[in-house]
């Protein structure tokens, strides 16, 4: 078993899985971390900067056209046609960030943001797929667990190295070599080859969509399902609502861009790496079930580091402590959460089941984070994430009824 472990770790697929997470994570820290810090410096508004979390649509509906990735096949073939002509929109939409003024194209930079996002969630529908493809089953566990961890990482290069460049270089040189870190993405496209299809792919919207949907449903009633709909929208609200204006909170409390970018991105990586890993280990003892209880616990808990650090204010010590803490707790809830939608998908639709949950679980990153720009202005900093704490217990309480404590794990 364990020579099977390490010569699975160390196969071409595994690596594959490294660019493919590096790929997928990029454009969306992006637009999540480097463009709140850029128009927060600039002077926007946080009211405006909340707004921007509906840019993130297309990451909410891209169930919607997934089904055309299948149907059409570009001349380098079904995954690598889309998955070329994705990432090279993405290497030249995103450098013309730099072009525009955020306090004079406002409007314009939501737009190509919007733009931005629905190729960056494009990518991400090819990138799904080509990797279940890819994959065996036996290395299914792994190689996702490994395109998540690169995927984290991929998050180091616009909320660190670049907050780092942008206070030493104009932001045109920043969001320019951001989107070169497209290549080595674009570079894996060209160099691998189109995998085999191992089952059909779905041709009509009834087949991509909808009998995915009547399965789900049917499968233990209405009741039970929208149980766990809420679960999926409801379990990681008030960490996601807490962390969205992170960037803009850490610049109010005084951090220059470099301290955030060397102490306060490192410190959230690394904690969420390993929590994720430790959760996926130690669910093995414990089962899906308790996991999601005791790490959501943790997960929930630790959104309250963010109003201590709130009543502090500017201490790298603490900043690093919050952020470290939360990450992992993070790295935790998510390991769980992943492994309950997972375990819920029906095998037999697998990809778009698990595309349909992974969208609305994206939704409170989406509309909820909307709101918390005009949230932070009413309240203020430190009952916000008080707010956030409270939001996070309707997700822990349907636990009760979608994955109680003492029954064993259940689709």
């Amino acid at each position: 078993m364990t020579t099977d472990w390490k010569s699975a770790l160390l196969n071409r697929r595994m690596l594959i899985c490294i660019f493919t997470g590096f790929s997928s994570g990029l454009p969306l820290y992006i637009l999540i971390s480097l463009l709140p810090a850029w128009l927060r410096s600039e002077g926007i508004d946080l009211k405006a900067i909340g707004l921007f979390a509906l840019i993130q649509l297309p990451f909410t509906w891209k169930f919607l056209w997934a089904p055309l990735f299948d149907r059409y096949v570009p001349p380098l073939g079904r995954r690598r046609g889309w998955l070329l002509l994705t990432q090279l929109a993405l290497l030249l939409s995103i450098p013309l960030f730099g072009s525009l003024h955020p306090k004079l194209d406002l409007w314009t930079i939501a737009y190509l943001a919007g733009v931005v996002a629905f190729f960056s969630a494009s990518q991400d529908i090819v990138l799904d797929a080509y990797r279940r493809e890819l994959l065996p089953d036996s290395e299914l566990g792994l190689g996702n667990a490994v395109h998540v961890n690169a995927y984290k990482i991929a998050g180091l290069v616009p909320g660190s190295l670049s907050l780092v460049l942008a206070d030493h270089l104009p932001w045109n040189a920043v969001f320019a070599i951001t989107a070169l870190f497209m290549l080595p993405g674009l570079a894996m496209t060209l160099l691998v080859s189109e995998p085999r299809l191992a089952h059909g792919a779905p041709r009509t919207l009834r087949q991509a969509v909808v009998e995915p949907f009547h399965e789900f449903v049917t499968r233990n009633g209405w009741r039970s399902a929208l149980l766990v709909l809420a679960f999926i929208f409801f379990y990681k609200l008030g960490d996601s609502m807490a962390t969205a204006l992170a960037t803009p909170f850490y610049l109010d409390m005084g951090f220059s861009k470099t301290e955030i970018g060397l102490v306060a991105k490192n410190a959230s990586l690394w904690p969420s790496v390993i929590g994720g890993l430790l959760g996926g280990a130690w669910m093995v003892k414990l089962g899906i079930n308790r996991a999601l209880w005791l790490f959501g616990a943790v997960q929930m808990g630790a959104i309250l580091g963010f109003a201590w650090l709130a009543m502090v204010g500017h201490d790298l010590l603490w900043l690093a402590i919050v952020i470290g803490v939360e990450a992992f707790g993070v790295g935790l809830g998510t390991a769980a959460f992943v492994a309950f939608i997972a375990h819920t998908t029906h095998p037999l639709y697998t990809a778009t089941q698990f595309a349909l949950f992974t969208s609305l679980a994206a939704v409170p990153r989406t509309f909820a984070n909307a709101a918390t720009g005009w949230l932070v202005e009413w309240m203020g900093w430190m009952p916000f994430f008080l707010f956030c704490f409270v939001i996070a217990v309707p997700g822990m309480a349907l636990l009760m009824k979608v994955a109680p404590w003492n029954e064993g794990d259940r689709a």
